[in-house]
């Protein structure tokens, strides 16, 4: 987990400066984008059932090696906007496929009621491992002459490592059926919660880095210092979720999470329109490391998920099916707000997302877990 954030920290960090630098894409495109970099998302599921044959840690080892294809590829055979999206899907097939076993491999680590705890120690590696990515970003592109195709080679080199640790490892049970996705009545709750998260997390990844570039001007240094910030302070934020978790329940933490995701957007909007330049930057950057900060709440809804299970082998299953559901809606949301932001303004992007941020609030409020699941 640590080499993996440390390899999607250096890609993070450079991915919409090299977008601009190199293709000066608009809001619209910038949106239209989602689709060949969101897509495999959705198809998750299906890929996991194709490989049905593979127990979650090989899986994990084979999603890591096709990232690290895409990833070199970005980097130095982008010659077309049409061939770099080829690129861009190889990359993110095996990000997405690897989404749904971080949750499932890190829950089979965890002692009985400590899952929330395990989960936020592994975010807190990713963050550790976030600081150093960036910083490597920061001191390469400021003082050492980095330029792009560099900066991805070195993310695909750990993406391969990464690979290699999990193959290691010993293989989990493969269990029965593991082959099949399917939608379950009792999972009702938990696959809306996953599309909400799709759509708020859509907004957060595609256009919130972007006003810091496109509308106040940012270098890759400055995105880079800013994802610095949200890994040191999540180091410490991730283990105190985790067992906040554990202690208060999935209940107040994703209503927490909606609830000051609500304030979140309404400063990335229209903190430019009633401030002077300088503070509304200010208010961006905070926005950005809260809302990269409230991005490790999902955890909350794995660990709502186990409570719930009619069957442990459902677990994996459904948060592979939950990935799946949430792309539906977040390559719509992608478009969509591309298109918003062309016709109205960025600013009505982000209270799109405030809006789904107060239905989130009330839809997270409906959570109950029986005793008999905990």
């Amino acid at each position: 987990m640590f080499i993996y954030g440390f390899s999607f920290a250096i890609v993070n960090a450079i991915l919409n400066n090299f977008l601009n630098d190199t293709f000066t894409l608009s809001g619209s495109q910038r949106g239209m984008l989602e689709l060949p970099r969101e897509l495999p998302g959705f198809l998750v599921v299906f890929v996991s059932a194709l490989f049905f044959f593979l127990c979650t840690r090989r899986l994990a080892a084979l999603s890591h090696i096709v990232a690290a294809i895409g990833i070199f590829l970005l980097g130095h055979f982008s010659t077309a906007y049409g061939v770099m999206l080829i690129w861009l899907f190889i990359m993110s097939l095996g990000q997405h496929v690897f989404l749904p076993l971080t949750s499932g491999i890190g829950m089979e680590f965890a002692r009985e009621g400590d899952t929330g705890k395990r989960l936020g120690q592994l975010n807190s590696a990713g963050n550790v491992a976030t600081i150093i990515g960036s910083f490597v970003v920061f001191i390469g592109f400021r003082f050492l002459n980095f330029d792009f195709s560099l900066s991805f080679t070195i993310a695909a080199a750990g993406m391969l490592i990464s690979a290699f640790l999990l193959y290691a490892m010993k293989p989990d049970e493969l269990h029965p059926g593991h082959s099949k996705f399917t939608l379950r009545k009792e999972y009702g709750l938990y696959y809306w919660l996953c599309i909400l998260f799709g759509t708020r997390k859509q907004i957060f990844l595609t256009f919130a880095p972007w006003v810091l570039v496109s509308v106040f001007n940012q270098s890759t240094a400055m995105v880079a210092t800013l994802m610095t910030v949200g890994g040191v302070i999540g180091i410490f934020f991730n283990p105190i979720l985790g067992r906040a978790i554990d202690r208060l329940g999935e209940r107040r933490i994703l209503m927490a999470e909606a609830f000051l995701l609500v304030f979140v957007c309404i400063g990335y909007g229209f903190s430019r329109l009633f401030l002077p330049e300088k503070i509304a930057f200010l208010v961006a950057a905070a926005c950005f490391i809260t809302d990269y900060l409230l991005m490790s709440a999902g955890i909350a809804r794995a660990t709502y998920l186990k409570k719930i299970a009619v069957r442990p082998e459902d677990v994996s299953q459904t948060l592979s099916m939950g990935v799946s559901i949430d792309h539906i809606f977040s390559i719509s949301i992608a478009i969509l707000s591309g298109f918003i932001w062309k016709a109205f303004g960025y600013q009505y992007v982000f209270l799109l997302g405030a809006v789904i941020a107060v239905v989130n609030y009330f839809s997270a409020s409906r959570i109950i877990i029986k005793r008999g699941n905990v």
